[in-house]
């Protein structure tokens, strides 16, 4: 039986489409804090650079702009566009939430006030 040659072919090009990306693998673990403990999630995947967003006019002098992030829902990055938030008391100063690099990847720390 004679095979051709462009079927060998025909069928390597067809197996490269059946390989599959790496998935990214994440860790979590307990860590304790002066509080109680809280969840940390290290993505071994760093987030994407952070996007440049239009702020909108405030709806009052009581409110503080909060910038957009990236979000990590477990297998990939997501978008999440800022917003203005009420401040809880007059002295009160917003920490923006941010990635910090760690040992084996990136951890995200939530933005709170102070």
């Amino acid at each position: 039986m004679r095979r051709s040659p462009y079927l060998l072919v025909l069928a390597t090009f067809a197996l490269v489409g059946c390989a599959e990306e790496p998935t990214t693998v994440t860790t979590t673990r307990e860590v304790t804090t002066t509080g109680p403990a809280t969840r940390e999630v290290l993505v071994t995947q760093a987030p994407p650079v952070v996007r440049v967003e239009t702020q909108p006019v405030s709806p009052g002098p009581a409110y503080v702009w909060t910038s957009g992030y990236w979000r990590w829902t477990g297998a990939q990055y997501v978008w999440v566009p800022g917003t203005w938030i009420a401040r809880p008391t007059p002295a009160a100063v917003w920490v923006a939430g941010h990635w910090v690099r760690r040992s084996g990847g990136w951890v995200w720390i939530a933005g709170h006030w102070q």
